[in-house]
């Protein structure tokens, strides 16, 4: 399949909020990834296909060092490489930023996920007791070297 990534814009966000409500038991409002986009020391992508929004990420950077905030990918468009194509071009844009290192949580029982980051070089380096909510649950951290 055909994607194309690339930054997110402000007229992204209702799209983007749709999958985030639909995905997400405690999704960001519009506000906060208008926000968040806006900061140009953020990263924050949309793949599209054929005009729609198939997924998003984003990333907070601050000294060197990458925060992934954001990664989710529409049901009907999983498992066809967009979460992937996502966090390549983030991981490429990062560099020009300097960003030598990335972390990201994600949910103990979110197998796709964890195999996803482990293909793209991530490792577990410790746990978040309790940091999701609806429902609770552990946080893997996880980090990749630039």
């Amino acid at each position: 399949m055909e994607y194309h990534v690339r930054t997110m814009e402000e007229r992204d966000v209702p799209y983007v909020s749709k999958i985030e409500n639909e995905i997400f038991s405690l999704p960001w409002s519009e506000k906060s990834f208008i926000d968040a986009a806006c900061n140009p020391d953020n990263i924050y992508l949309v793949c599209e296909r054929t005009g729609e929004i198939a997924g998003y990420c984003g990333m907070w950077t601050v000294m060197g060092e990458g925060n992934v905030t954001n990664v989710a990918v529409h049901p009907s468009y999983r498992r066809r490489g967009v979460a992937e194509a996502l966090l390549k071009e983030m991981e490429r844009r990062a560099k020009e930023k300097s960003v030598t290192i990335f972390f990201l949580e994600v949910r103990q029982s979110n197998e796709a996920a964890k195999k996803l980051y482990e293909k793209l070089e991530y490792s577990p380096i410790g746990t978040r007791k309790r940091f999701y909510e609806r429902p609770v649950e552990d946080a893997i951290v996880m980090s990749k070297i630039l």
